[in-house]
């Protein structure tokens, strides 16, 4: 079957992190961190709709100007996520510009912003027209770990430590639709749009009994009729969705990896920091990064399908393929260790 989601790390594992995670046939895309991502092309950029940040250290987060920057006069709204002081740094970097200019912009940039904290969320809207000032005080909402909440998908968060508070993530899809091309031709029936709003119908989980029109290959123009549940059942194959978690920049300790574990159980790809080689281990855990080790027995402790390592420290200039063997090692020994091992994990990436 067709993925969905096609997730990559915007930068190779020694610079900036971040995953891009584009829809398939969406004009959309998610982005986990916003370091550096001048090497994504601008038709990538202007996909982001959701940006999901752990942290707000500069490789986490500088990349927040080149992508307002190329927003700047569009009609676009993008939603932001973050930790505790999350608004206060969205405001400085906003109010660190001139925006004398923007009230000429027929099209209006709006960035909605939400704050995570253990005691609720903190969201605040930012209108590009009026100089991204906040126009009235920030909405309080209880807790909640859906950070965004679709009937087709779904984002998770856990709030971990890394010597501040830092999110991770886990993208969930509701389950997964495929469509049977011979099953398409044995109708005769065309490709097209409408198949997005069959599949949203069966999101949605509309009454089965409700009317789907079809295009007609051999009749341009002509439609066919059929009931949901029926077609569904003719040219759809639903499968389990898949899920994909993104954890960096956390100490390792028994909590984070509680957490952790809770989070990426049974992801179908987990991308894991991996600040340090194992024999550096005084060394993360001074910074509270992880060690190749340790992120390998954190993704056979959560039951991974399988992961990657990634965000190496820049002190490494050679020999990176040890952090991917160390990862694996250790990702082998946990499994052997662990009884409810998953005979199906793949391991690393």
């Amino acid at each position: 079957m067709r993925p969905r989601f096609h997730p990559r790390l915007v930068n190779s594992p020694l610079e900036d992190p971040g995953l891009f995670v584009p829809l398939a046939f969406e004009k959309r895309a998610l982005l986990f961190d916003i370091g550096r991502i001048d090497s994504l092309s601008s038709r990538d950029i202007l996909r982001i709709s959701h940006i999901f940040v752990s942290h707000t250290h500069m490789d986490h987060f500088c990349g927040l100007d080149h992508l307002l920057r190329l927003c700047l006069g569009r009609a676009k709204t993008l939603f932001c996520f973050g930790p505790e002081g999350f608004l206060a740094n969205i405001e400085g970097k906003l109010s660190a510009y001139t925006w004398n200019l923007v009230t000429g912009y027929r099209e209006a940039l709006r960035l909605v912003a939400t704050e995570v904290t253990a005691g609720g969320l903190l969201q605040q809207t930012y209108d590009c027209c009026n100089g991204f000032r906040p126009q009235q005080p920030a909405r309080q909402l209880p807790f909640d770990p859906y950070l965004l909440n679709e009937t087709s998908l779904q984002v998770k968060t856990a709030i971990l430590d890394h010597g501040i508070p830092c999110l991770g993530f886990n993208l969930e899809e509701a389950f997964h639709i495929n469509i049977v091309p011979e099953a398409l031709q044995a109708l005769g029936l065309d490709t097209g749009p409408w198949l997005q709003d069959f599949k949203r119908a069966l999101y949605d989980r509309s009454d089965p009994q409700c009317i789907i029109q079809a295009p007609r290959r051999d009749l341009p123009g002509a439609r066919a009729t059929f009931r949901l549940g029926e077609l569904a059942e003719r040219i759809a194959r639903i499968a389990p969705g898949q899920k994909i978690a993104y954890i960096t920049d956390v100490a390792d300790h028994e909590d984070n990896r509680r957490r952790i574990a809770a989070l990426a159980r049974g992801a179908d790809h987990l991308y894991i920091e991996s600040a340090f080689l194992d024999e550096d281990h005084a060394r993360a855990r001074e910074k509270k990064h992880l060690t190749a080790g340790q992120a390998g027995e954190i993704a056979a402790l959560a039951g991974v399908k399988r992961f990657s390592v990634f965000h190496y420290s820049p002190r490494y200039t050679d020999g990176h393929h040890r952090f991917q063997d160390q990862a694996q090692r250790a990702f082998a020994q946990t499994r052997e260790l662990t009884d409810d091992a998953n005979p199906s994990q793949q391991g690393i990436d």
